[in-house]
């Protein structure tokens, strides 16, 4: 006998409950491509006649604005970067962090799939016929998707950028959610839109700002498998890995920054050594933060 509606609705909600963070991370990461990715196609295959580098500035910060408010359930991290930096310092589950990371990816793949569909005809056009996709010279349209280096820019270079990027937006994230600071509370959508559009317009150039493994690399993967071929990959002397581990160095080393000299909440850093005697205890009361006394535990 088949089930009814009823029951069928309230099967739905059961899985709905159970898989709400990977569904909030993946939708609130799809929005924040369609926003990001589409104002840049819009801007590249017009040829900058229907926008320009501050357009690109503009359209990232309502991204993550909007990525936000629709990923809001599950905090709305849409970075595995910001996701591992919570886990490191304010409790996050570390069990949800590849939940997490996958959602994210498949989020962003997901987006750029549609802004690239969206876009079909304008990326023909651009480039100068169907199936013709370059990931450099003249008409090379795969930026669209993903980040590349300036031409300028040292191995070093390209590193530290992405890593400082990374940093302000994780020292500037804790502080917005500082319960002892300013906090910024329901504004928190907003304030982040300016914080995206500030570090667009201020440190957005060298490197493109990917700050954001999934935001880069899920992309980029839909870009290799549309026609760019391999060059997705060693562009900017196979700069691609860049953008996928300076973001978790980066958001580190904010939250460390922010934690030591600003926090006085729930924090390892707030124990003993930073709380490196920590690394010495293999106890699960230490090592596992789903525990109510991970954080709070007397070393």
């Amino acid at each position: 006998m088949s089930p009814s509606l009823e029951e069928e609705q309230l099967a739905w909600s059961r899985i709905r409950e159970y898989c709400m963070d990977a569904f909030s991370e993946f939708f609130g990461t799809m929005v924040l491509i369609l926003f990001g990715d589409g104002v840049v196609a819009q801007v590249v295959l017009s040829g900058s006649t229907k926008g320009d580098y501050q357009s690109i500035s503009w359209g990232w910060g309502i991204a993550v604005m909007f990525g936000v408010f629709v990923g809001g359930k599950s905090g709305g991290h849409l970075n595995p970067a910001v996701t591992f930096a919570n886990c490191l310092y304010r409790g996050h589950p570390w069990r949800k962090l590849p939940v997490y990371a996958l959602a994210q990816l498949l989020g962003a793949m997901v987006g750029a799939a549609i802004v690239y569909g969206n876009y079909k005809s304008a990326f023909d056009a651009f480039e100068g016929g169907a199936g013709i996709r370059t990931v450099t010279g003249p008409t090379a349209s795969a930026g669209v998707f993903c980040t590349y280096p300036a031409p300028f820019m040292t191995r070093t270079g390209m590193f530290f950028s992405e890593f400082i990027a990374s940093s302000i937006l994780m020292f500037c994230i804790f502080a917005l959610v500082d319960p002892n600071n300013v906090n910024a509370g329901h504004m928190m959508p907003l304030a982040l839109f300016f914080l995206i559009f500030g570090i667009g317009a201020c440190f957005g150039w060298e490197t493109g700002y990917a700050i954001n493994l999934a935001r880069d690399f899920g992309p980029r993967l839909v870009s290799y498998m549309i026609g760019y071929g391999h060059e997705v990959w060693s562009a900017g002397g196979y700069y691609f890995w860049i953008p996928m581990v300076a973001p978790f160095c980066g958001t580190a080393f904010g939250g460390f920054l922010y934690d030591v000299f600003l926090y006085t909440g729930n924090s390892p850093i707030n124990t003993p050594m930073l709380g490196l005697t920590r690394l010495f205890r293999p106890r699960k009361n230490v090592w596992s933060n789903t525990r109510p006394s991970a954080i709070d535990t007397k070393v």
